[in-house]
């Protein structure tokens, strides 16, 4: 790829090395936007198809007791890598980082399948889960890292848009698969034809990263800049790299509740509400409009946290269009949750008059979700531009939120009351919320500087390069292609 001989600037001094962009068919492959549409087919692929097997409550099963523990499993194992698997994606390089994460999803769709044939797999359902947790942690890593690298800063709201839209059409076409193959189901489980075609799906998403997508080192973005690619020291380096982002933006650990709550409220929807609530036919349904309204609820808050207002201020509105929602939906909730208790009835009907309300409630908490989940993206992306550190942070934010999700469902599957259920979500989302405050106020700027990107300023022996070096190190690198 050639450069042009043109240098732009930061606000910082800084001279950056603009790149020449291809053209034709080889800028399209190569255009930041088809990478991170291709970005958004994996998820599709693995956790949409997920998503969509697990907002039927209890996996599509009739007894969720095996779900939830395999979800304990899932998330406890995410927890743990999830933390290092910045560093991993860093020392592996993401296309590799994200083929392996790849590969749980169908396992863990096919242990479904096995139980549906042999009732008593339920280990192998629960194991299953340890090892998508595993695979789970690497590929949020590498995609977070991509996603919020390749955007310049007034494209993050809409790029995250667009990956969550792709990612959560896995939970549509699930769902309306579910729904297709379930209509007539009276069973209470979902059909085996219904996990063959979901694990059919997570094979084909297997492949896409190593024969589709390009190499991010290859990747221009649209003003001209180069996407930084992590450097691939020791262990040891990145180790103290995962140390030094938390010493030199500790306003991060604010961002820990909010992280750590982002999949608290999925056990009571999907199991404590849709689960409990309706039948399996209705709980297709609902499954379908909860993934389609992520779709509406992604786009909707990346025209705020886009638009041309200051960078701050998109962030503060951000924080106070979540707040509405969270009590506008909880309190709704509320008045649900006091007319039934554990385990549920699971007897309405889409037909049902009590249906429309409940139904348009499930609608408010799938854009909700989404909302929450592009807000916190975009906050992670406000506060650097470094894919080696994005990587790390997106590891923290995937490491609270799997504990956090770990948590819950064990709670639920210890048959915990659902008021109990649902109050310590409403609490927990809006302390999220509030520990956020002061990180938003005191570290989103309007603008990012390369004095601000620790880690794209550390050599493979941990040391970091002042910002002169570094601009010294790129013009001798432009000179040399």
């Amino acid at each position: 790829m050639s450069l042009r001989d043109e240098k732009g600037g930061s606000e910082d001094g800084a001279e950056v090395i603009i790149h020449e962009r291809p053209t034709g068919w080889r800028g399209v492959y190569y255009s930041p936007l088809t990478q991170v549409v291709m970005l958004g087919f994996v998820c599709f692929m693995g956790p949409g198809l997920f998503n969509a097997v697990n907002g039927l409550g209890g996996g599509g099963q009739l007894d969720p007791t095996t779900s939830a523990n395999s979800n304990v499993a899932v998330y406890a194992a995410f927890a743990v890598v999830g933390f290092f698997a910045g560093s991993i994606n860093n020392t592996l390089g993401s296309k590799l980082t994200l083929q392996l994460g790849t590969f749980g999803y169908c396992l863990y769709i096919g242990s479904y399948l096995a139980l549906n044939i042999h009732p008593h797999a339920g280990a192998f359902v629960i194991a299953a889960g340890a090892v998508l947790g595993v695979c789970a942690g690497l590929l949020w890593a590498a995609q977070g890292s991509l996603m919020l690298a390749y955007p310049t800063e007034p494209q993050k709201g809409t790029y995250i848009a667009i990956f969550w839209a792709i990612f959560n059409l896995g939970g549509v076409v699930g769902a309306a698969v579910s729904l297709g193959t379930n209509f007539h189901n009276t069973a209470g489980n979902v059909s085996n034809s219904t996990y063959i075609g979901f694990i059919v799906l997570t094979a084909i998403g297997i492949c896409i990263p190593s024969l589709l997508m390009a190499d991010p080192s290859k990747v221009v973005r649209s003003d001209g800049v180069r996407v930084t690619v992590p450097l691939h020291p020791s262990w040891k380096t990145q180790l103290w790299g995962l140390w030094l982002t938390l010493k030199t933006d500790p306003m991060i650990i604010l961002l820990f509740p909010m992280f750590f709550v982002s999949n608290w409220f999925y056990t009571w929807q999907f199991n404590d509400y849709n689960g409990a609530l309706f039948d399996i036919r209705t709980r297709g349904l609902n499954n379908l409009l909860y993934w389609t309204s992520q779709i509406f609820g992604s786009i909707g808050i990346s025209f705020m946290l886009d638009s041309k207002l200051p960078r701050r201020t998109r962030a503060f509105g951000g924080w106070t269009i979540l707040m509405v929602m969270i009590f506008i939906t909880h309190i709704w909730a509320y008045f649900y949750q006091i007319q039934y208790v554990r385990p549920g009835p699971s007897d309405i009907d889409l037909h049902d008059k009590r249906y429309i309300g409940r139904a348009f409630l499930y609608v408010f908490f799938g854009l909700l979700d989404s909302m929450w989940q592009t807000t916190a993206y975009w906050l992670m992306g406000a506060i650097s531009n470094d894919a080696g550190k994005l990587a790390i942070m997106v590891g923290f934010y995937k490491s609270m939120q799997s504990a956090g999700a770990a948590g819950v469902f064990r709670a639920d599957a210890v048959k915990t009351p659902f008021m109990t259920m649902l109050i310590t979500t409403w609490v927990l989302l809006v302390a999220g919320l509030i520990f956020a405050l002061p990180m938003i106020h005191l570290r989103v700027k309007n603008h990012t500087d390369i004095a601000d990107e620790t880690l794209v300023r550390m050599d493979s022996k941990g040391q970091i390069r002042d910002v002169e070096q570094v601009k010294n190190e790129e013009t001798v690198a432009k000179a040399t292609v």
